[in-house]
């Protein structure tokens, strides 16, 4: 590598670290908003100028692998993409029986015997009995991962989790603060007590993704004042799928009408009312983005806006979107 290609590499990794601080990424977003898109995309930025990133993924859908178009993920960090300048982004599924398994041979040395637990259905059961203990072993291995290091350095320059969505991430993100004060001594505390300590440093930031819809907003304005109750810290607001205005006013049919003239296109009743009759549901669209759009910067939030993708979400896209958060104003 020469020189000025090392210098560019360096110039990268310093900007991504100053835009983007934390290790820990959370992406959380409504079901439908792209949370799962843009998480994937924000681990390509964080990895751009030879940073290495960790995307994770918590709820058995295998979206990540169906966005970078490999065979479904296993519990097992693997490398799954490139960024530019040579950053490496991995992958990793976290299932709860696996994290469950890992778990008990770590703290407890049961090795082969924890594996005869899972014929046995012990772990189903486990995990039934105690519904927060899938959750505390989902956020445990995510913690791991974001504070491992090999030679004295951090494997992974950030982590970047696709969380539940926002109607529950307040109680999943919180369900190890839960765990460690019901649960008076032994690993289960300390593990509890370690994850929900990362989860309200500075270390942290959780990101809400949306769209300029009612609902969409509403569940981003009660999952931030969620957050906000419990001490997690909140990154950005990230408002993908935008799209420029159509129209800069109300339209006229007679304005329509000469404006069809001039393109030689035909100008009779029906064609001219139907225009008009799309142009002013466009206006009513845009005022009602623009009053959803008031209410999230009211939140006092910085707030990320990505372009809707047309040609649907693809490599390329990803990366157009990876190049967008990476700019994103601090």
């Amino acid at each position: 590598m020469r020189a000025g290609e090392e210098s560019d590499d360096r110039a990268d990794a310093e900007r991504v670290s100053a835009r983007w601080p934390a290790r820990l990424h959370v992406v959380t977003g409504k079901g439908g908003t792209g949370k799962t898109t843009v998480a994937a995309a924000l681990a390509l930025a964080l990895a751009s100028g030879g940073r290495r990133t960790l995307l994770v993924e918590v709820e058995s859908r295998q979206g990540i692998a169906q966005l970078f178009g490999t065979d479904p993920l296993p519990y097992e960090e693997r490398p799954i993409a490139t960024a530019r300048r040579g950053g490496e982004v991995r992958a990793l599924a976290v299932d709860s029986e696996e994290a469950l398994l890992e778990y008990l041979d770590m703290f407890y040395k049961l090795g082969a015997a924890g594996r005869a637990l899972r014929k046995l259905g012990a772990i189903d059961f486990a995990t039934t009995i105690a519904p927060g203990l899938r959750d505390v072993l989902l956020t445990g291995k995510v913690k791991e991962a974001t504070t491992r290091t090999a030679d004295k350095r951090r494997v992974y320059d950030a982590v970047v989790l696709d969380a539940p969505p926002t109607g529950r991430i307040g109680r999943f993100l919180n369900v190890t603060a839960e765990t460690a004060r019901l649960a008076k001594v032994g690993p289960i505390k300390t593990q509890s007590e370690g994850v929900a300590a990362l989860l309200r440093s500075p270390i942290t930031a959780v990101h809400v993704v949306t769209l300029l819809e009612e609902m969409p907003v509403q569940e981003t304005i009660d999952a931030i004042a969620d957050l906000t109750k419990l001490r997690i810290p909140v990154g950005r607001l990230i408002l993908n799928a935008t799209r420029p205005a159509l129209l800069a006013g109300k339209v006229t049919q007679a304005e329509l009408r000469r404006g069809l003239a001039a393109a030689g296109l035909p100008t009779d009743r029906a064609t001219v009312a139907g225009l008009h009759s799309e142009a002013r549901d466009q206006l009513i669209r845009r005022n009602l983005e623009e009053t959803l759009r008031a209410e999230l910067v009211e939140l006092g939030l910085p707030l990320v806006e990505l372009p809707l993708l047309t040609e649907g979400v693809d490599r390329v896209g990803l990366d157009m979107i990876a190049d967008t958060l990476l700019d994103a104003p601090t």
